[in-house]
C-alpha cells in the first residue's frame, strides 16, 4: 500500500512539474514570436511557479488517487491564463499584439465549459477540481480587468477585485461562508463577465461603446453579488452551509465566488462542478 501512494504522489507532481513546463514553453513561444518583455517574462513565470506550487500543496493535501482529465483540462486552461496575464503585463511597456490576446483568451474560456463536462462524463469530479476551476475563472476576469481599465479608467478594476474583496470580507462575516441556492442568473451573470471583458479588450468597438460594455459587465456583477448577500444575510440566522478557507489566487474551484465549496460528505462529489459551472467571480 506504501508503494501505491509513494507511486501516485510521484505521479500527482508529474503532472504539476508538466504544467509548469508547458507554462514555460508557452512564454518561449510568445517571448519568440512577439518579443515579451522583462515585465511580461517575469510575471508570467511568477504567475507559472505559483500555480504549479500552491497546486502542488492542495494536491498533498488532498490526496486524490489520481489527477484526473478534467483537471488536466483545467491546468491548460491555466496555462493559458498565464500567456495573458505575461501579455497584460507586458502591455504596460509596449502595445500589445491584441490578436494573440484575444486568441489565448477566447480559447481559455472556450476549455472553461469542457472540463465540467469531461468531469462528470469521467466520473472525476472532486472539490479541489471544482476550486481550481474557480480560481482560475477568477484570476482571468481580474487579469483582463486590468487590461481594459487601461483604457476605460481604474474603476474597471471593480469587476475582478470583486470576488477577492468577498472573500476578504468573508473572513470577518462567516455568515457570507454560508451556501447559495443554484441560480441560473448567477452562472448567466459569471459567464458574461469573461465575454464582456473580451469583447472590450479586443479593440474593435469605439471608445463609448467599449465604455459601455465595461460598465455593463460591472453593473451586472454588482447586482448578483447584491442580491445573493442580501439573502446570505436574511439567512444569517439559519443553518450554516459548509464553509471552505479562501485559498491562494491560483488554485483550485468552480463554485458561485461567494459560495463555499460544498462538503463532500454533504454534497455528491459529481454535482460540484455541475453547480459551479459558470461561477467565475459573481454571487
Amino acid at each position: 500500500m506504501a508503494l501505491n501512494n509513494t507511486y501516485d504522489a510521484r505521479l500527482l507532481q508529474q503532472e504539476t512539474a508538466v504544467g509548469a513546463g508547458v507554462q514555460l514553453l508557452l512564454l518561449a513561444v510568445l517571448g519568440t514570436a512577439i518579443g515579451l518583455g522583462p515585465a511580461g517574462w517575469l510575471t508570467g513565470l511568477a504567475f507559472g511557479l505559483a500555480t504549479w506550487a500552491v497546486l502542488s500543496r492542495a494536491l498533498h493535501r488532498s490526496r486524490p488517487r489520481s489527477f484526473g482529465a478534467a483537471n488536466r483540462v483545467t491546468l491548460g486552461r491555466a496555462t493559458l491564463v498565464g500567456g495573458v496575464t505575461a501579455l497584460v503585463a507586458d502591455s504596460f511597456q509596449s502595445p500589445p499584439p491584441v490578436t494573440v490576446l484575444v486568441a489565448l483568451t477566447t480559447v481559455a474560456l472556450i476549455l472553461d465549459a469542457v472540463d465540467g463536462k469531461v468531469a462528470r462524463r469521467t466520473g472525476s469530479s472532486t472539490a479541489l477540481g471544482a476550486r481550481f476551476d474557480m480560481e482560475v475563472d477568477a484570476f482571468l476576469i481580474l487579469v483582463l480587468s486590468v487590461y481594459v481599465a487601461a483604457t476605460v479608467g481604474p474603476w474597471a478594476l471593480l469587476i475582478g477585485g470583486m470576488r477577492y474583496a468577498f472573500v476578504a470580507a468573508a473572513r470577518f462575516l462567516p455568515w457570507l461562508n454560508n451556501a447559495l441556492p443554484p441560480s441560473t442568473a448567477r452562472k448567466t451573470v459569471a459567464a458574461l463577465q469573461g465575454v464582456l471583458l473580451l469583447l472590450a479588450g479586443s479593440g474593435i468597438l469605439p471608445y463609448a461603446l467599449t465604455f459601455g460594455v465595461v460598465a455593463l459587465a460591472l453593473a451586472l456583477l454588482t447586482w448578483s453579488f447584491g442580491r445573493d448577500i442580501g439573502w446570505l444575510w436574511r439567512e444569517r440566522g439559519g443553518s450554516a452551509g459548509s464553509e471552505v478557507a479562501p485559498a491562494p489566487a491560483a488554485v483550485p474551484a468552480r463554485v458561485p465566488a461567494q459560495a463555499a465549496v460544498p462538503a463532500p460528505a454533504r454534497v455528491p462529489a459529481e454535482s460540484v462542478r455541475l453547480r459551479e459551472a459558470a461561477a467565475v467571480g459573481a454571487p
